[in-house]
């Protein structure tokens, strides 16, 4: 079963930004990748905060403000890219380190909305189950 685990938005301060959602809605940070990324959690979800100033190979530019896209973490990438593609989704691109946390393989829905799926899931971002014991 999917389970969505994952949002990320693009702004333009990465730290002050950080500062707002860790203050007001007492998240922790799960991961920083400087300049370019801050993983806040709520303990279940991942909270992906997004420098507007990086590129992608959408944009290669840089990162248009605001909702990004998000990330359901699955049992078994293979079987969902298959229903994906039967479904009409279009694969996108890649994300990360195949052996790491942060792994993701993007892909794009009959309306052209980016999104994420992934086996492994994201810094901060925790299923239910037996994983809810390693919480920081």
């Amino acid at each position: 079963m999917a389970k969505l685990r994952h949002l990320a938005i693009v702004v333009d301060d990465l730290e002050s930004s950080a500062r707002f959602y860790e203050t007001i809605f007492e998240m922790s940070r799960a991961y920083d990748v400087p300049g370019k990324a801050v993983y806040l959690t709520d303990g279940l979800m991942n909270l992906a905060l997004l420098s507007s100033a990086i590129a992608t190979p959408d944009d290669p530019s840089k990162l248009a403000h605001g909702t990004n896209h998000f990330g359901f973490r699955v049992d078994d990438l293979a079987a969902v890219e298959a229903s994906l593609a039967a479904a009409g989704a279009t694969y996108s691109h890649d994300f990360g380190d195949p052996a790491g946390m942060n792994y993701e393989r993007k892909w794009r829905d009959p309306e052209g909305i980016l999104f994420d799926v992934s086996e492994k899931g994201w810094y901060g971002a925790f299923d239910d189950t037996a994983e809810t014991s390693a919480r920081p």
